[in-house]
């Protein structure tokens, strides 16, 4: 096996235009986060049948990229696609792409303040708006609240953090606000990253380690599961050391109903992701979700306009088994799940909203069973 070159992002800059092609080599769930400009996605496992490798001159240099460069510094060069072909390894792959534009940002109070203004203005009814909705509907903050804000260094996360603060400047009702960011054993240059971005959006995050990725390394079965299940615990027992009786993340509205859907079709079962919780564990300690009603697609296109690259997940396994989510399911599973309705889109434009609110309509004389606080109630009880 004879692996590729490498090549750094500083020495790609250098090359003349038009003398090499940017081959993204991730799959959907973490080109959805962004992709450095110019680059073709042909997804690793295509990449000996592809159509558009073949169509790109021989001359050209091929350089590949994946999250981190893991992937793509083990790819075996002497493969049939890529024979006749000066081929090369991305260091440090998308990530090293993104610190290096944050290394040479100047301009972060700018930045900040474009962030502010366009959650103020040209995204108040699409972010701003169904966040402060979700507040009041489901009475997520109360006077004399101290919110734990759970960030990851997601697109997610980083944005609520900003629309509290926004709503906090209002100053309509009285409450504390402690960012909070756990480093579960990243590497430094993804804890880098992250408080790079909080840095350039005007977060002061609190951040405290736990050895979490070290415990679940040695897990064979269901990692990401454990992993979740282990970072909420964490995160509520900091919160409530900090003094907080709430902790807020970051799921939304597409969260929400891929979560329906899965749990009917993988789980066998009808439940929502509420948006809030008492906490079983940690008594007086609540969940909430004010991201509730917001659209992912909006969320993507306020990063985008601002220019901003957040992490999908920063963990060990990037590369191999993405999870972005705090349930523990893989993206593989969502991103299945996102393109079934998507799909369904198509011929149905209310899918989403009616997956979303069939769960506030549910028919309990029409329910075979059902449980309600552990225990199970069939139909026949009162029949």
């Amino acid at each position: 096996m004879k692996t590729m070159k490498e090549i750094s992002y500083d020495e790609l800059k250098n090359l003349p235009e038009g003398s090499y092609e940017l081959i993204d080599i991730r799959d959907e769930g973490l080109t959805a986060y962004g992709m450095i400009p110019g680059a073709v996605n042909i997804f690793i496992s295509d990449l000996e049948n592809s159509v558009k490798l073949r169509e790109i001159p021989k001359d050209k240099k091929l350089i590949f990229y994946c999250e981190i460069g893991r992937m793509t510094g083990e790819m075996d060069e002497s493969i049939e696609c890529f024979e006749g072909r000066d081929c090369y390894s991305l260091t440090d792959g998308y990530v090293g792409y993104v610190r290096a534009g944050l290394k040479n940002d100047d301009g972060k109070e700018e930045r900040k303040k474009r962030a502010e203004v366009s959650i103020q203005k040209k995204f108040h009814k699409q972010l701003l708006a169904p966040f402060v909705k979700a507040c009041k509907t489901y009475r997520l903050i109360e006077d004399g609240d101290h919110i734990a804000v759970c960030i990851s260094g997601g697109k997610d996360s980083m944005l609520m953090a900003k629309l509290f603060q926004e709503i906090k400047r209002h100053k309509k009702m009285e409450f504390e606000l402690t960012f909070l960011v756990m480093d579960p054993g990243y590497n430094k240059e993804n804890r880098a990253l992250i408080e790079s971005n909080a840095k350039a959006l005007g977060i002061p995050v609190t951040i405290f380690e736990s050895t979490i990725f070290d415990t679940v390394d040695t897990i064979e079965k269901s990692p990401c599961y454990l992993c979740a299940r282990m970072r909420r615990g964490y995160l509520y027992s900091k919160a409530r050391e900090l003094g907080c009786n709430k902790i807020a993340l970051g799921h939304h509205y597409d969260d929400v109903i891929e979560t329906i859907l899965m749990g009917m079709l993988h789980g066998a079962q009808i439940q929502t992701m509420m948006p809030k919780l008492h906490s079983t564990n940690f008594e007086g300690m609540e969940l909430i979700r004010p991201m509730y009603l917001i659209r992912e697609s909006d969320i993507c296109a306020w990063r985008d306009y601002n220019e901003l690259h957040f992490l999908q997940c920063a963990c060990h396994f990037t590369d191999t088994c993405t999870t972005c989510h705090e349930d523990g399911t893989t993206s593989s599973k969502r991103l299945e799940t996102k393109k079934l309705i998507a799909e369904l889109k198509k011929t149905n434009p209310f899918v989403e909203s009616n997956i979303f609110n069939s769960v506030e309509n549910v028919h309990i004389d029409t329910v075979i069973e059902y449980k309600k606080d552990g225990v199970r109630h069939n139909f026949l009880e009162d029949y």
